[in-house]
């Protein structure tokens, strides 16, 4: 399993709205700065979790993003499911293994892929920010 960037970034976009949330929007241009990322590739992840109502944007003077939940009630295979096409399998492999000998795999990977997204779930973007060196999540 490999999560892209598109994945990543949108973790961090969370993260960073997190520590950084006021009664004030936040512009985007303040989140590519302080995360490193191109605005312009930012946009179109905003773009995503605007449109999955994870964010709410105001356009204009004093515009900029918020998030439209508390921290502790967006998980991390929330945001992922958003920003992935998919965690784990695809449907079309899926499909492909029972006109095959692979069949036998399906119910491993059917698993696997439920462990995954189980324990992505169980983290919430504000367990992300709590600074315990006991958490090893990196993002």
């Amino acid at each position: 399993m490999k999560i892209s960037t598109k994945g990543r970034y949108s973790l961090l976009v969370m993260i960073d709205l997190t520590e950084n949330q006021s009664d004030d929007f936040i512009p985007l241009r303040d989140i590519a700065k302080r995360q490193d990322i191109s605005e312009k590739y930012l946009e179109s992840i905003i773009k995503l979790l605007v449109k999955n109502k994870l964010l709410v944007g105001l356009r204009g003077k004093g515009g900029g993003y918020k998030l439209t939940k508390r921290p502790s009630d967006i998980t991390v295979g929330e945001v992922l499911r958003i920003a992935e096409e998919n965690i784990m399998i695809d449907e079309e492999d899926t499909e492909s293994m029972y006109r095959t000998s692979e069949y036998r795999t399906i119910d491993m990977w059917s698993k696997l892929s439920k462990m995954i997204n189980d324990y992505f779930d169980s983290i919430s973007i504000a367990d992300l920010i709590v600074e315990d060196p006991g958490n090893d999540f990196i993002i």
